[in-house]
């Protein structure tokens, strides 16, 4: 394949605009993704090719976006409902949990609910507690969901087009500090399985298993304890769910230690989930006890010095491998 670099929201823009041309089904619902391309501009341009009836400027109401979506997939649409931030996504909790992520069940499979809500986490743009946090451990806990997390350029597009044409709803999170980050991107179409990790360093002293920007904090880290002598093995979930235990339990066979990160706070997140998995699976390989790296348990702080001092750094990763190796 030819490729290209390109950012991180144009990869999203390139796997909307592709899969609107491809399925006549699939539009978009949100805040401000029209004429102002959305608060990060992943929309940008979309709706002066596609026009207000397939790129719709919803009310300010999170709520009625879920709604109006989960009803438009059930009438036989794909619509890709856009979640400004996904600390306003709680104001929509009651159509996520009870009904998008149940309806097949509820009807004994009769119904399904193609249907995609993009949203966006994370910290370090100094926009305190109530624009900053990371909650995809809500909607991992949710049987009925699909929970997608792409790290890079390349992985957005082919997760999102994956996503677009999943017969289930996915919850998809982008991490605000990504969207500007660039990466080699195919000029042909292709789709990334959901469920299918990536190795984006190959190591064999510790696996650090992560996901979202933490990936590239990772990378940074490993990328300095080469250098000291220790060879980290990097594994990108890209899904939480389904998770891609075969690919976890694997690289724990070549390394026997694993550090996890994640930028969500330590109590009840996702990488508590990841370790009781590696024990119940792969404990005879581990050769250290599992170390996580996580936020703080606290509210994310408004000023930048106190922000960087609550979530996970490749300091924090290194020392942490350290201890392990």
């Amino acid at each position: 394949m030819t490729t290209r670099v390109i950012k991180y929201r144009e990869g999203i823009q390139e796997a909307l605009r592709e899969e609107m041309i491809r399925d006549q089904s699939v539009f978009l619902i949100g805040e401000d993704i029209g004429t102002r391309g959305g608060s990060y501009k992943a929309t940008d341009t979309l709706q002066d090719q596609f026009g207000e009836e397939r790129i719709l400027n919803a009310p300010i109401s999170e709520a009625a976006i879920v709604g109006a979506a989960l009803g438009a997939a059930l009438a036989g649409a794909r619509p890709v409902a856009e979640i400004m931030y996904i600390d306003f996504s709680g104001l929509a909790m009651d159509q996520i949990f009870n009904q998008c992520a149940k309806f097949h069940f509820m009807t004994g499979g009769s119904a399904i609910v193609p249907l995609v809500i993009r949203t966006q986490g994370g910290a370090g743009r100094g926009i305190a507690a109530h624009h900053s946090q990371s909650l995809e451990a809500w909607y991992s806990h949710i049987p009925g969901l699909k929970v997608v997390m792409p790290s890079t350029p390349y992985d957005v597009k082919g997760l999102l087009k994956a996503s677009i044409r999943d017969d289930n709803p996915v919850f998809f999170i982008e991490h605000k500090l990504l969207y500007l980050s660039t990466g080699p991107v195919p000029e042909e179409e292709y789709i990334i399985p959901l469920g299918k990790a990536d190795i984006k360093k190959e190591g064999d002293d510790v696996t650090i298993i992560t996901y979202s920007k933490m990936v590239m904090d990772s990378l940074k880290a490993a990328e300095q304890l080469e250098k000291e002598g220790i060879s980290a093995e990097v594994l990108d979930l890209r899904t939480l769910v389904p998770l891609d235990v075969e690919a976890i339990v694997e690289s724990v066979g070549r390394t026997h230690k694993v550090v996890i990160v994640s930028e969500a706070c330590k109590t009840g997140g996702f990488a508590g989930e990841i370790a009781m998995t590696i024990m119940e699976q792969a404990f005879d390989l581990l050769d250290a006890p599992i170390k996580r790296v996580t936020g703080l348990d606290t509210p994310i702080p408004y000023a930048f010095h106190l922000e960087a001092a609550v979530i996970p750094n490749p300091d924090w990763i290194i020392k942490a491998v350290k201890e392990v190796v």
